[in-house]
């Protein structure tokens, strides 16, 4: 034990030695000692005023005016993004401002922008309005000349057969009313015309039809330009109308219904002449809007180019400010309102780089005083912190989604890096596939520094985000795949001839009858011959189905182990006695013992019924094995494990509870002050529990129902894990024969046909279906199914994950938007 004790520590075996600090600066210190913690991003501070609104806090003018400023420079990205540009990436070389200047630049910069908008808002409406008059005026003008044209046609007709009527004024339609001049005038028969949107003109027909009850003649046409929204900024299509009515009340009714439906309406004289001198006035008036629209326009893109050159330094420095300030509202001033006082955790190997940060802000300050910083002793349990890299990050990330893992707890996560790929592995092992993974994995991983840099989708950034998972995957199914001699389902003799040979010449089907053993077994994985014989499948079952049980066992094993060493390095040596030996000794009788039965089977080649020898091992443990004994002195090993298994039931939940409520009370009688400060008492404390709240009562009943939950859990879910484990044998065995179908009734099938087409289909079809379900699918698969496997199956064992993520003040993790 002194051995295991002297060991150098690993690497993310343990997160983080930390410590609770205090920080006492200067008034005038403050924001620069914070700018440089915030760039050394190693210290999570505590907000010591949890109790105020953030409007009762200190700087929350200071706050307040870097959210303005974000709020302008938002204001700059936008207008920027709309005018079709882009900020530049890269930060111009600029001077260092002062927070002060920028905000009056910021504030100019915004004052010329609205006028400018403003401006060409106006200009633009009435631009559009001219543009939407000359249509107006010519689509009015087809209109009334088709009308007069068609009157000159008919006018004998009318005046031979209706005219001489006496009674024509009151029965004369209105068209045949507008087709007569004469008669037009007399009756008052008058236009409006306007334009609409397109989208609109069907329900605006409609109304006005309704609205009149049929006394009107509607004519519409398309107008020859689209006219761009200022709202929408899209080009929309528009429609001329000019509607023929009579009466005053008919008129009003269509001027509100114009309005209703956002309908433009432009005055149209009846006399050409008049008509052809207000186009020539539009038509001048609109180029001269155009030139002033592109002069305003271009002044604006000139403004704008400006401020992107320095628009991604001004948003880092007022986003930085703005944290500075946030993080100055959590440190409270002390009794002399000369110093303001902070908390917080910080890892031990970072506090003489912290110092040093302090002692050159007191410079940069020109302080008298220097900042104090001293360690303090801390009530709640510190954060956990790991120091990841790019590639035991993507490991890190998926033990952390089940849960952080508690202050220098045993990390799943170096086991994680080996065990997850494998298990992974077992259940798609393919090399052809594997190397396609792999294949994907490269090109991640030799992209990295470009795509790292890029704002990736949510998959792509997934898939970026573990390519090393990916890359170590792929490695791990290709040395899967060699085992099963698996190539997209087809086998290879890779490392020599096959073990097995027909019996004599008339031997015609070698694949399914007449095969003996004549020469060593095959030197790595299955031997090729298996494929398509009679036994293959009950073969490759029975392998899978007992390496999964090997594998589990194996697994659950070493997750018992590290419970040890989480107890030890807790001084818990109720644990190591009460839990972790009778766990040990109840998985090893019953599922141990199975594997060494596995084992012992496949050494010596024994026909023995391991599921009998399993079943009658609890209902007949007395009774003698017959042909099914593999070893001598496996009877009474059984009864002996049997019984061992019985006894660890009960060493698992009557004693500690009695041996914790012993110890608290004397504990609190005086009698043993030498265990106020063992963690077999405190170890069943919340992590985040003040101290006082350890002499609180002892609840006897609360700990030993725990104590109940916990064994009976342990003592089904060791029954239930191992079955759990089949897992792999069922994906491995589900993505073999899928591969096998794919080969076989897709490639095979196809390349059977000596049309170059129909090879083209089925070689088609075969990638697709490879890609697509092996390849997407069966990985997602698999992965979700290992992911489990060390979460439930593995992790539950040890891993407790009720603690909380070290989550410093940095500029670093900044996000790219405020809120």
């Amino acid at each position: 034990m002194e051995y295991i004790d002297n060991l150098p520590p690993m690497d993310l075996m343990r997160s983080e030695k930390m410590t609770f600090v205090q920080l006492i600066i200067p008034v005038e210190s403050a924001h620069p000692a914070i700018t440089y913690l915030g760039q050394l991003g190693l210290i999570q501070f505590r907000d010591l005023n949890a109790d105020k609104s953030p409007f009762q806090r200190t700087f929350v003018n200071q706050v307040k005016r870097c959210a303005e400023m974000s709020r302008k420079l938002r204001f700059f990205k936008d207008q920027i993004q709309k005018a079709g540009m882009l900020p530049s990436p890269r930060p111009a070389s600029q001077p260092d401002i002062e927070l002060e200047e920028l905000e009056i630049q910021l504030a100019e910069h915004e004052h010329e922008l609205v006028e400018m908008n403003g401006n060409s808002e106006k200009l633009r409406q009435s631009y559009n309005e001219l543009l939407e008059f000359k249509m107006v005026l010519q689509k009015a003008s087809d209109f009334l000349v088709s009308s007069r044209s068609h009157t000159t046609v008919q006018e004998t007709e009318l005046s031979e057969n209706v005219y001489s009527n006496d009674n024509y004024t009151d029965t004369a339609s209105l068209l045949e009313q507008e087709m007569q001049p004469e008669l037009s005038n007399q009756s008052g028969v008058r236009f409006i015309s306007g334009i609409i949107c397109k989208s609109k003109v069907l329900q605006f027909e409609r109304m006005l039809f309704r609205a009149t009850r049929g006394n009107m003649l509607f004519h519409q046409g398309v107008a020859d330009e689209e006219i761009l929204d200022p709202s929408s900024n899209e080009m929309v299509e528009k429609i001329v109308f000019v509607v023929f009515f009579s009466g005053e009340q008919a008129r009003s009714k269509i001027l509100k219904i114009c309005e209703a439906f956002g309908a433009n309406c432009y005055p149209v004289p009846e006399d050409m002449t008049k008509r052809r001198q207000i186009t020539r006035e539009v038509l001048s008036r609109l180029s001269e809007l155009e030139t002033t629209l592109d002069v305003g326009l271009h002044h604006r893109d000139k403004a704008l180019t400006s401020i992107g050159f320095h628009l991604t330094k001004w948003m880092n420095m007022v986003r930085r400010e703005k944290a500075v300030y946030d993080t100055l509202n959590m440190l409270n001033f002390d009794v002399t309102k000369k110093c303001l006082v902070g908390e917080g955790w910080c890892p031990i190997f970072a506090k003489i780089k912290i110092q040093e940060a302090l002692q050159r802000a007191t410079m940069d300050s020109n302080s008298q005083v220097g900042i104090i910083f001293h360690v303090m002793d801390a009530v709640d349990s510190p954060p956990t912190y790991f120091r990841t890299n790019c590639f035991t990050n993507a490991y890190q990330e998926i033990v952390d989604a089940y849960g952080v893992a508690k202050y220098q707890e045993v990390n799943p996560a170096v086991y994680t890096i080996v065990t997850f790929p494998f298990l992974f592995a077992v259940m798609f092992g393919d090399w052809g596939h594997g190397i396609c993974l792999l294949l994907g994995a490269l090109v991640l991983i030799s992209k990295e520094s470009k795509l790292s840099s890029q704002k990736l989708g949510s998959f792509m950034e997934m898939l970026f985000g573990g390519r090393y998972v990916l890359l170590l995957m792929s490695i791990f199914s290709i040395y899967c795949g060699l085992i099963y001699n698996e190539f997209f389902s087809v086998p290879f003799h890779i490392f020599g001839g096959s073990a097995y040979k027909c019996r004599d010449a008339s031997c015609s089907d070698a694949q399914t009858v007449g095969l003996i053993k004549y020469s060593d077994p095959y030197p790595f994985g299955v031997d090729p011959s298996w494929r398509g014989s009679r036994s293959e499948l009950p073969f490759l079952n029975s392998l899978k189905m007992k390496m999964s049980i090997l594998l589990g066992v194996v697994q659950m094993n070493l997750g018992i182990i590290l419970s040890y060493f989480n107890a030890r390095f807790f001084n818990s040596s109720l644990d190591i006695k009460y839990q972790f030996v009778p766990q040990v000794i109840f998985l090893n009788s019953l599922f141990g013992y199975l594997s060494l039965l596995v084992v012992v089977k496949w050494c010596t080649g024994s026909q023995a019924d391991l599921y009998h020898v399993m079943i009658y091992m609890f209902l007949s443990p007395f009774e003698p094995l017959g042909e099914n004994q593999l070893f001598w002195g496996q009877s009474v090993l059984q009864v002996i494990l049997l019984l061992l298994a019985l006894v660890a039931v009960p060493w698992m939940l009557f004693p500690k509870p009695f041996i914790l409520k012993r110890l608290h009370t004397e504990r609190f009688q005086g009698g043993t002050y030498g265990l106020l400060g063992t963690s077999e008492v405190d170890i069943y404390e919340e992590p985040d529990s003040a101290r006082q709240h350890h002499h609180e009562e002892f609840n006897f009943s609360e700990v030993f129902v725990h104590q109940m939950i916990h064994s009976i859990e342990f003592v089904l879910g060791a029954v239930s894990n191992t079955a759990s484990y089949l897992r792999l044998w069922a994906l491995s065995l589900a993505h073999s024969e899928l591969s096998t179908v794919f080969y076989e009734k897709v490639l095979l099938l196809a390349w059977g046909y000596d049309s170059l087409v129909i090879r083209l289909i089925g070689l088609s079809v075969f990638a697709f279906a490879t890609t697509f379900i092996l390849l997407m699918m069966e990985t997602l698969s698999a992965f979700l199914h290992a992911l489990r496997l060390h979460w439930v199956e593995f992790q539950n064992k040890f891993y407790h994950g009720d603690g909380y993520k070290f989550n410093p003040f940095s500029f670093a993790s900044l996000a790219d938007d405020d809120d």
